[in-house]
């Protein structure tokens, strides 16, 4: 589904990625694991084109999307779940979920508000509710299904348990279990291990811009001295 190799990026001068390479198969959950800064936003943001890569191959279906503007990536099936929410605050959970409204590519099935309400059963009782008057992890939800309704085929998701009670991430942790269940593919950003060790098949860590180790997740589990270097506080 998604490939990427030898990808760098920068802010400014600043040089955030150094030859970042990792990939994500059909119905697969890969956990982009690191500390705060270790470079797995900007790692999302640059498949998602809103961070320019400076160097790099991104592909995406089998097709190069390196270059292409975030608008162009979103329809050809990727979705992106930023960490920092961006729903609309005024309009209500029916109207964010209309703004991300996209037609499903044929043969699959659309996701419609009503299948959203299935998968996260409290954003139903709340349709009619404002954005800004809900709470984080109601507001969490609704960014999700809210990039659901564009139909992607993979979800870019940025640290969805980041500030959410233990209760809330179980609920997004059985979510994302449904999701994959689906035949979605999620290239999932996180720091909770005990969170990604849930929902993930594979586990790549990032330390500064670099990766530094891939593997299945009973195999980071079994490596603890690679979870003491690249994943303690």
């Amino acid at each position: 589904m998604l490939r990427v190799t030898g990808l760098s990026a920068h802010y400014g001068r600043a040089h955030i990625l150094d030859g970042v390479a990792l990939e994500v198969g059909p119905g697969e959950v890969v956990v982009l694991l690191g500390r705060n800064g270790a470079g797995k936003s900007t790692t999302l943001k640059a498949i998602m084109g809103l961070v320019p890569p400076s160097a790099g191959s991104l592909r995406f279906l089998g097709r190069e999307i390196a270059g292409r503007e975030p608008f162009e990536i979103a329809r050809l099936g990727l979705g992106y779940v930023p960490e920092e929410r961006r729903i609309f605050h005024d309009l209500t959970v029916m109207e964010n979920l209309e703004v991300g409204r996209r037609p499903a590519p044929a043969g699959m099935r659309p996701w419609t508000p009503e299948r959203l309400f299935a998968l996260f059963p409290g954003l139903g009782a709340l349709r009619d509710r404002p954005g800004g008057r809900m709470s984080g992890g109601e507001q969490q939800m609704l960014t999700i299904a809210r990039t659901l309704m564009g139909n992607p085929r993979l979800i870019l998701l940025d640290e969805p348990s980041e500030g959410l009670a233990p209760v809330v991430v179980e609920r997004m942790a059985e979510a994302l279990r449904a999701l994959k269940a689906d035949g979605l593919s999620i290239l999932l950003s996180e720091q909770n291990l005990h969170f990604a060790r849930q929902v993930g098949d594979r586990a790549t860590i990032i330390e500064k811009g670099r990766i530094r180790w891939s593997g299945a997740i009973p195999e980071l589990m079994a490596a603890e001295a690679v979870r003491e270097q690249y994943l303690s506080v």
